[in-house]
């Protein structure tokens, strides 16, 4: 989909679009059919984005080792100064 058709919920107009419609057309009914078609849109690409998201996600973490600490394990911590600039100076 067009980033346009997510922002507004259709394709930019082209001229055969323009031509005027019928006064004795009802815009309720068609407005109410738009809202829902924008709903609907609007369901499918955050459906789409949040399947993105977590593809990415899955790539990025795919190396990562998650560190099996108990809680009361030994661990080594290692600070460094330009972490705590504000509070340590170097000179």
């Amino acid at each position: 989909m067009s980033p346009f058709k997510v922002v507004y919920g259709f394709d930019p107009l082209s001229s055969l679009d323009l031509v005027p419609r019928a006064m004795n057309e009802k815009s309720s009914v068609e407005a109410r059919k738009r809202v829902e078609e924008i709903q609907k849109l609007h369901e499918l690409v955050t459906k789409k984005i949040e399947k993105a998201n977590a593809s990415y996600r899955n790539q990025a973490n795919r190396y990562k080792r998650r560190g099996k600490v108990q809680p009361e394990d030994l661990v080594c911590i290692y600070l460094r100064t330009k972490h705590f600039s504000s509070k340590h100076k170097t000179k």
